[in-house]
């Protein structure tokens, strides 16, 4: 069985359906890409899987088990992290603090232990700082670890916000544009860290994504939307011939 298994997943807005009897499966240590032109769905579907949607039909299975409907908080907790198209970080906060915030839903301390200041407590909070640390190193930003997190440039912005997934130790990792406003020597850095997350972690990767070079160029098997309904499945040399992907989206190129 798949790692993560939709099956026949509709999700309709009144009379528009924003994805359409979806099909999709994705092993462990899969790299995925869903792409399409904008309005396609893809967004809908991240969000259909990680809770903010309910689906108006269909199945969703993480490891055997249904998912669809389940709070946000829940599905981070069983192992599905993801970013986000528009960049949710915590400006005000460090780029250390942003880390840190994400450890939450796997922190065994409670309010009453953190108020207490207990052992415990000042244990878990010395974890949770030198593995935060440890995940900046990986993302090469420990060395800002101390800058608030808006005064950071665009490139760093996005790994921060990949590397504050990670730190929810997910099994599936989504990524919504992660290359977006990137110049193309951060893109090629971008394809490297992604590469070398899922082969270290051996966790499913699905990337939602217009640059074709960074999709093509490490997506061992792509997925094309085309207003919400599955126009081609594919290894990327497949999908760039097909002709219904070059007319939904690469507009005949």
């Amino acid at each position: 069985m798949a790692l993560l298994q939709l099956s026949r997943v509709t999700m309709r807005f009144g009379g528009l359906y924003a994805v359409n009897e979806l099909d999709l499966s994705i092993d462990a240590g899969h790299l995925y890409g869903l792409i399409g032109p904008n309005g396609a769905g893809k967004t809908t579907v991240f969000n259909v899987i990680t809770g903010v949607y309910t689906p108006t039909s269909g199945d969703i299975r993480f490891d055997g088990e249904a998912i669809a409907g389940e709070r946000c908080g829940r599905i981070t907790r069983r192992g599905i992290a993801r970013t986000f198209q528009n960049i949710r970080l915590f400006g005000e906060m460090t780029v250390l603090d942003n880390v840190k915030v994400a450890f939450d839903c796997r922190q065994a301390t409670t309010l009453g232990t953190a108020m207490l200041r207990t052992a415990a407590h000042r244990r878990e909070e010395e974890r949770v700082a030198l593995e935060s640390l440890e995940l900046l190193k990986i993302f090469k930003l420990d060395h800002l670890a101390g800058e608030k997190a808006k005064n950071l440039p665009y490139g760093n912005q996005r790994r921060l916000e990949i590397a504050r997934a990670m730190a929810t130790a997910p099994r599936v990792l989504l990524l919504d544009e992660p290359a977006a406003g990137m110049n193309p020597q951060e893109s090629i850095e971008l394809m490297d860290l992604i590469r070398w997350i899922r082969d270290r972690f051996r966790m499913a990767i699905l990337l939602v994504e217009h640059n074709m070079r960074v999709v093509m160029g490490i997506c061992e098997t792509v997925h094309v939307l085309d207003y919400g309904s599955t126009i081609a499945i594919g290894p990327p040399a497949q999908i760039q011939r097909d002709p219904k992907v070059i007319e939904a989206y690469l507009g005949g190129a």
